[in-house]
């Protein structure tokens, strides 16, 4: 004789808690599978500028009228796989030269990951200099280092810009922009977290505000003359082949040209 299975009941308040839970782990993956794909990101950027300068007698008297630390905010805006980052405003701690103003308030980067091309304003030496190009590739190795950035959970990733300028990078892959700040990309997410110790400068995502209402604002910086990167790079060895010959120090002369180039290029 068949003894049969008894079956499963369960009492109503146990149906109701697997229901509640079943609920849970539905809501909750599905968030978690909910990739941003347009947003405006504020970067704090803080460049340590008396770093920067060299030991002549005219940068040694510049350094007592300027704040040790340079301070700025830049947006990063994002939709559609295009992005443009900008100047937003000064921290009002900051003390540095018109000059040194001018320049970072007239940087605009413009990318089109799709189309894989990048167009960057750039001042020069007091001249916009507008390049058209190909988006760079830069080699990677993403580390097992985490950290919380604004809310988002980060990965670290090292790679080398300019043959020789070490960037250490921490990116979200919940961002799914392979973006970052200035000409920097290439990872599986954006750039939230960015240092360039060569250049003695960081970058911090402060604020993400994804009800993006500014799309309009991403659009490709037109100019009667563009450059590639190869020919500015020729153009601006050729201005400056002059600029740093002076004094004896030819180490620091060394060092002085490439801190102009890197920060002409980034």
């Amino acid at each position: 004789m068949a003894i049969s299975q008894p079956s499963k009941h369960y009492p109503q308040p146990m149906k109701s808690t697997l229901f509640f839970i079943a609920a849970l782990i539905f809501t909750t993956t599905s968030i978690a599978q909910q990739f941003i794909d347009k947003a405006v990101i504020e970067y704090e950027v803080n460049t340590n500028l008396k770093k920067t300068m060299s030991n002549d007698s005219w940068d040694e008297m510049m350094k007592d009228n300027i704040s040790d630390l340079k301070t700025s905010y830049y947006t990063y805006t994002f939709a559609d796989n295009k992005s443009i980052y900008k100047f937003d405003r000064w921290s009002p701690k900051t003390r540095v030269s018109k000059r040194e103003k001018d320049a970072d308030e007239e940087n605009i980067w413009y990318f089109d990951f799709g189309a894989k091309k990048m167009i960057m304003q750039k001042q020069i030496v007091g001249t916009n200099f507008v390049i058209a190009d190909s988006i760079q590739n830069i080699q990677w190795k993403i580390t097992n280092e985490n950290r919380e950035i604004a809310g988002y959970n980060c990965r670290k990733a090292v790679g080398k810009i300019m043959n020789d300028v070490y960037v250490f990078a921490f990116y979200t892959d919940d961002i799914t922009i392979s973006g970052g700040p200035c000409s920097i990309n290439g990872l599986p997410g954006l750039i939230l977290g960015l240092s360039i110790p060569r250049l003695y400068t960081s970058f911090i995502a402060t604020k993400i505000d994804l009800n993006n209402n500014n799309s309009s604002d991403i659009k490709p910086i037109t100019a009667k003359k563009t450059y590639n990167l190869i020919g500015l790079k020729t153009e601006m060895e050729e201005k400056t082949k002059d600029w740093f010959s002076y004094g004896e120090d030819k180490e620091e002369n060394k060092r002085q040209k490439n801190l102009f180039l890197w920060n002409a290029f980034l």
